[in-house]
Parts: C-alpha cells; structure tokens; sequence
C-alpha cells in the first residue's frame, strides 16, 4: 500500500508529532510505501490568494473558483501544489494527524485543502461522492475534546466523504495536554493496532448524495430515512 501522512502541528515534539512518527514507523514496518507532508516544517502557505495563480492578469477579477479551475486545466498551479497533488495521486490511503483549534483543524490544514483540492481536481470530477477519489481511505487522527462525530462532520463528510474518500473511524485522543509517558504509550499502541488493521476496517457509512436516500435537487434527505431517535449529523449515516 502507498500512505501519504500529513501533519499540522507546529511542534515536532507534541503528542501529534509523536504520533506521525508512530504511523510512519509502523507503516514502514508493515512493508508500505510511505510519504509524508509535514505542513509546518514545509513552511507551507496556508492562504488562498492570487499569488497562486500567476496566469491571472492584475486588472482581472479574482473568481477563485474559475481561476482555479482554468490553472488546474492549463497545468498552471504553482509548484507547491502541483507536489501536494502528485502526493495524493500517488497514495492508497492518507493518513491526517492535527489537533482541534477553536473546534476546527489547524488553518494550515485547511489552506492545504483548499490550495491543493483545486476545481477539477479534487472536485468537480463526477458526482458527489464519487469523484477523483472513490476507493481511497482516508483516517484522521486528533487531538481534541468534545462530541468526535459531531465535531470532524465538517471535515470527514464535508471535505473528505464530499469528494469520494472512504473515511474510515478517526482515533482521537482526549485531554492531550495533560497525556504522560504511560498515556502516550497506550495511545501508541492502540495506533498501531489501528494502522495494522487499515485495509480491512470498515469505513464510516455515510449516505451516498446521488444514491437515492436525498430528494433531487434540494438535497433534503428523504422523511421516510430518519429514525426517531436520530439527530443532527447521524442522519446522514446508515444504520446498520
């Protein structure tokens, strides 16, 4: 299997950069082939803006959606990008390690998003869900606090699931600040055994757009489909 990992955390010594090292140890271990994104030591520029489209003339509007879609179509996209998506075009599987900061990831991550995930590249192939990146996985590891479904939603089903990764359960670690010798060795091994069991574990099952379970066009998930007792984000997976 080829892994991408990608880290977004500032401090090579956190518990998240602890853990990267883990997953890269591991998968090496294993036999894959490995390569890694460190945003932070990579200096990588998070903001989208029109330095990152050096075709775009200076009186012309800046459209981002349009521009990105014409450089990604002219092969204009700056270098910086262009290696993040060769990355990500190379790999089986990607493996996201960051915190959550003000309930989101790191803005670096997100600029990695929305740099690289270019229009017609990482969207705007097919339909919803079954775009450039159907039958890759994809596991985000966090370090966080509160409700984990609720709170990765945006990022597994808005940003992941949304342009055709299968998502697979994320491992989150709680109250990390406050993680000692013997928590981080616990956490590290059930890492491994998550990492040992990648190709065979179940991905999250979220409810496909164009699969029949949402009225078309107002992408309103059918009454008949939602259980008593199910709310918010649960809704849109299925049950089993």
């Amino acid at each position: 299997m080829k892994v991408l990992v990608v880290l977004a955390h500032p401090e090579p010594q956190s518990l998240n950069g602890a853990l990267f090292r883990v997953t890269i140890d591991e998968m090496k271990a294993q036999g894959h082939e490995v390569q890694v994104s460190d945003l932070y030591a990579m200096q990588w520029k998070s903001q989208v803006d029109r330095a990152d489209f050096p075709q775009l003339s200076p009186d012309a509007r800046f459209k981002v959606m349009q521009v990105s879609r014409e450089a990604t179509a002219s092969n204009s996209l700056t270098d910086d990008v262009k290696r993040e998506q060769e990355k990500l075009l190379w790999a089986d599987a990607v493996i996201f390690h960051f915190p959550f900061w003000w309930l989101g990831m790191p803005a670096i991550l997100k600029g990695w998003f929305e740099r690289v995930f270019s229009l017609g590249f990482g969207y705007g192939i097919g339909e919803h869900s079954n775009t450039r990146w159907a039958g890759r996985s994809t596991v985000p590891l966090g370090v966080v606090c509160g409700p984990i479904d609720d709170l990765l939603f945006p990022v597994n089903h808005g940003m992941l699931y949304y342009t055709g990764f299968d998502v697979l359960p994320s491992l989150v670690v709680y109250r990390a600040d406050r993680s000692d010798e013997a928590a981080f060795q616990s956490t590290a091994g059930e890492l491994r055994q998550r990492l040992r069991t990648l190709s065979t574990t179940k991905p999250i099952g979220y409810r496909r757009q164009n699969g029949g379970d949402y009225e078309i066009p107002t992408l309103m998930l059918k009454p008949e489909l939602g259980g008593a007792s199910d709310s918010g984000f649960s809704l849109h997976t299925v049950k089993e």
